[in-house]
């Protein structure tokens, strides 16, 4: 009787290896843009105190360049009133170049609490 061996090839290896090492890269740059939408949301949070428009707009640059946030300015937001609620809405997208032709478009969209 022969011996049967087990086991994954050297391809295999090679093909798993890839994928892992596509997901990380992608990851590695996907994280950033979430650690960016919760700045983001905090600092819209924080400009929902303004009593106007442009004070709400005003503290949201002023954290928008502490936080470091470079994908929407005050002038992006969308200051809305509920009730008696000033509620700040926000949309953006990000795309990650992943080769050639391709990328991934994250849409963000969220409103402070």
């Amino acid at each position: 009787m022969r011996n049967q061996q087990r086991g994954i090839s050297f391809i295999g290896i090679l093909f798993v290896g890839g994928v892992i090492a596509f997901t990380g890269v992608i990851a590695a740059q996907v994280i950033p843009t979430l650690i960016e939408f919760q700045a983001i949301t905090k600092a819209a949070s924080k400009a929902k105190e303004g009593s106007t428009v442009a004070d709400v707009r005003a503290v949201f640059d002023k954290a928008a360049a502490i936080d470091d946030i470079k994908s929407i300015t005050g002038k992006d937001l969308d200051v809305t009133k509920e009730g008696e609620k000033t509620v700040v809405g926000f949309a953006y997208n990000k795309e990650i170049h992943i080769g050639g032709p391709a990328y991934l478009l994250l849409k963000y969209t969220g409103k402070s609490k």
